[in-house]
């Protein structure tokens, strides 16, 4: 089947170049984005090509097609959550095939800076400096580096889609291991998008069995009841805050997650939280953002500030675990499905906030 399925493209040996044209999307300015044609690169040593089989949406590439983005200069790539099959090996590849299913983090450590050597390989510079983008296309190169931490092949149990979420999942897994849930706990999800709900399933699969959601479109609450919150509050009702502060007999949720990415929903963290409790900002706010604290609360009340970034390999082996564990239903999270050719609609469904995660394949 793997020399068919590479015949039908044209690749022979693993050294062979493609030298067809492929699509790829690209962010030529603040809300513009439009299809490219680019040759199909040839994989170097160590290196992989894959062909992209699905690409999921994040709220970076809304971000990035809405602002623009510190670390992506425009005109730029757009697209890092993906699953493919692979279409060409560079030399000293070794346990991949041509026509393998696989999966991948878009990103991987250096493993040998001061941070990469202290166990923050979350915030190795070299990473994000290095990040794949280009998801959004028919063809994906991975450098060495990837390929050797992050890239493995997908069991045939696992839809290319459900694959594709292992970078986020990767980021839930390294804040839940910052925060450590309880099972005994009552943990409260600001944020019903797409990091809120896996945030949920996962603290689930972690054994938690109280978890409050917190939210404001009326479709994203009820995906959140849907998956088996135990409480839906919307945040835009007239005292949504005092439900939230009667939890666990009145005394507020142990942990509180942030996945707004907005101020307000950092200061609400802070003011619901229990005494003695965890709040995790999980949602990046806006560059230039500042937080007011009362010093008098944070210190008196004994309270844990968290503010996860990214992940680490060990996450990444953690996700994809979850990941090809059936019982948990992580690809709900992905409501419509687009071709590659319909990428300017997939954005303006990102821009209404119709869809959680939107699967687009070429």
């Amino acid at each position: 089947m793997t020399a068919a399925w590479s015949a039908g493209l044209g690749l022979g040996s693993a050294a062979d170049a493609p030298a067809f044209a492929r699509r790829q999307a690209v962010v030529t300015g603040l809300r513009r984005i439009e299809l490219r044609e680019k040759e199909v690169p040839s994989p170097g040593r160590g290196e992989m090509l894959v062909r992209v089989q699905c690409a999921l949406s994040c709220g970076t590439d809304l971000k990035t097609f809405r602002r623009g983005h510190p670390l992506f200069p425009l005109p730029t790539p757009i697209g890092h959550e993906f699953s493919g099959v692979v279409a060409a090996l560079g030399a000293g590849v070794r346990g991949f095939e041509l026509g393998q299913p696989v999966m991948a983090a878009p990103t991987a450590p250096c493993r040998e800076c001061f941070l990469c050597r202290r166990g923050q390989e979350n915030l190795c510079r070299s990473a994000i400096a290095n990040m794949v983008l280009g998801a959004y296309g028919d063809y994906l190169l991975l450098p060495r580096h990837l390929v050797a931490i992050n890239v493995f092949p997908k069991p045939a149990q696992i839809s290319f889609e459900r694959a594709a979420l292992l970078e986020p999942v990767s980021c839930v897994v390294h804040a839940q291991e910052l925060a450590r849930p309880q099972s005994f706990e009552t943990v409260l999800v600001i944020g019903a998008g797409p990091f809120g709900l896996l945030h949920l399933i996962v603290l689930r699969s972690y054994g938690v069995q109280r978890v409050a959601v917190s939210g404001r479109r009326a479709a994203r609450l009820n995906w959140a009841r849907q998956l088996g919150a135990d409480l839906v509050v919307d945040a835009a009702l007239p005292g949504a805050a005092d439900s939230l502060r009667r939890l666990n007999d009145g005394y507020g949720p142990d942990l509180v997650i942030e996945c707004t990415g907005e101020v307000a929903g950092w200061q609400a963290a802070l003011r619901l939280v229990r005494r003695g409790g965890r709040v995790v900002l999980f949602g990046g706010c806006p560059a230039g953002s500042s937080l007011k604290i009362d010093t008098r609360r944070l210190h008196y009340d004994n309270l844990t500030l968290l503010a996860p970034f990214h992940f680490r390999p060990r996450d990444v082996q953690r996700a994809r675990e979850l990941l090809c564990d059936p019982r948990l239903a992580l690809e709900r999270v992905i409501t419509e499905r687009r071709r590659l050719s319909e990428i300017a609609e997939v954005f303006g469904f990102l821009e209404k906030g119709d869809v959680l995660k939107c699967a687009v394949v070429p």
